[in-house]
């Protein structure tokens, strides 16, 4: 007997893929169908590679070529498996009133990650955001400093009933550090559950109220305290520090690895290149570039990620971290001016990127005060 190939593909539209609502020929699962006489093949792409779907695709196609068409048909069905495209995903748990959250990390220490989350917080208050700021450099606690509130402690307030902690505020930014919690002589010696319990705490049992971004000051490196983070937390999108050098822009390229791989997916915003270049106080044109020149901004475009911007190195970067008040509350510096650029760019690349999430999913900024980058209605 001659197989009829229109016949075979409407005996098929009578099944589905286990999990698929629609059925095979619909859904695209059937991607050929040949007959020579009394044989069939049928080709099939599956999302998914597991073998019980497999072989229950295989039975029904069989199955139903044998019952609606010709019982006695040879039938052979190839499978190939083709993982279906995924979305940037929001992960963990929602904090109620907290619209996005930004982990800044880096691949190596000692490239000014802790400066640049500080100058962002500040820059994104003075444009008129509610910011907080997470220290979760458990073993490098530096926040309390750059923010002058080393000797403060959180309160305990009540909220609904429960007793949270009230987040430590300067300059307009709503502060937590495990720095809050330990002697200045101390350090902390913990291993990865109990300092993922420290964080857990300072997120969960906090009072953070109505928040635009949350920042995180991530350690260096990629290891349990990020996968911690990631796993507790909706990360709306990751920031990337590094210095423009080969032995960071190795390490930072890690660091974008790591949100990027298939398991974390987590969207980098942008990569920020902190000292870009030298400029001494007495000669303000000139520009010396002790770390190599635009390193970062070309990896940001090998790894085809944003660049956000360039931070030059300047002895009062360095003053005023140590006293307590970000470089970006300066006005009319060159700082302040490059910190403005670096947030614009990671605000409208927020946007952007929540613009692609499924409506059911989407973080939504709603206050756009004082930022250009974004057209207010």
């Amino acid at each position: 007997m001659k197989l009829n190939r229109k016949e075979i593909l409407s005996a098929l539209e009578t099944i589905s893929v286990a999990g698929d609502g629609a059925n095979m020929v619909e859904s695209g699962a059937v991607q050929n169908v040949m007959t020579f006489g009394d044989e069939v093949v049928v080709d099939l792409v599956l999302s998914t590679p597991a073998l019980h779907i497999k072989k229950r695709a295989e039975v029904d196609v069989m199955k139903a070529i044998h019952e609606k068409v010709y019982e006695k048909a040879k039938v052979k069905v190839n499978i190939k498996i083709e993982a279906a495209e995924k979305k940037p995903e929001i992960k963990g748990k929602q904090i109620p009133g907290i619209k996005n959250i930004v982990a800044v990390a880096s691949g190596k220490g000692g490239v000014g990650k802790s400066t640049v989350t500080a100058n962002l917080a500040v820059t994104l208050a003075k444009m008129g955001f509610k910011v907080g700021i997470l220290d979760a450099d458990i073993y490098g606690p530096s926040t309390p400093i750059m923010f002058d509130v080393e000797a403060e402690r959180p309160l305990s307030v009540t909220v609904e009933g429960k007793s949270k902690m009230k987040p430590v505020e300067n300059h307009g930014v709503k502060i937590l550090s495990i720095g809050f919690f330990t002697k200045p002589n101390q350090a902390v010696v913990w291993r990865g559950p109990m300092a993922a319990k420290a964080l857990n705490q300072m997120i969960f049992d906090a009072a953070w109220g109505e928040l635009d971004f949350m920042l995180i000051d991530l350690p260096p490196g990629t290891g349990d305290i990020h996968l911690s983070i990631m796993q507790s937390l909706p990360i709306t999108g990751s920031v990337i520090v590094s210095t423009p050098q080969n032995v960071a822009l190795a390490d930072a390229k890690k660091g974008v690895a790591m949100f990027q791989q298939e398991s974390i997916n987590v969207p980098v915003l942008g990569i920020v290149e902190n000292m870009a270049y030298f400029t001494p106080e007495e000669l303000p044109e000139n520009k010396y570039y002790i770390f190599g020149k635009e390193g970062a901004k070309n990896l940001a475009a090998d790894l085809e990620v944003p660049f956000l911007g360039e931070i030059p190195l300047l002895q009062s970067l360095r003053e005023s971290g140590d006293i307590g008040r970000p470089a970006a509350l300066q006005t009319a510096t060159p700082l302040e001016s490059a910190f403005e650029e670096i947030t614009r760019n990671m605000v409208q690349e927020t946007v952007n990127r929540n613009k692609n999430l499924p409506p059911t999913e989407a973080i939504k900024i709603t206050t756009m005060a004082g930022c250009s980058a974004v057209k207010k209605k």
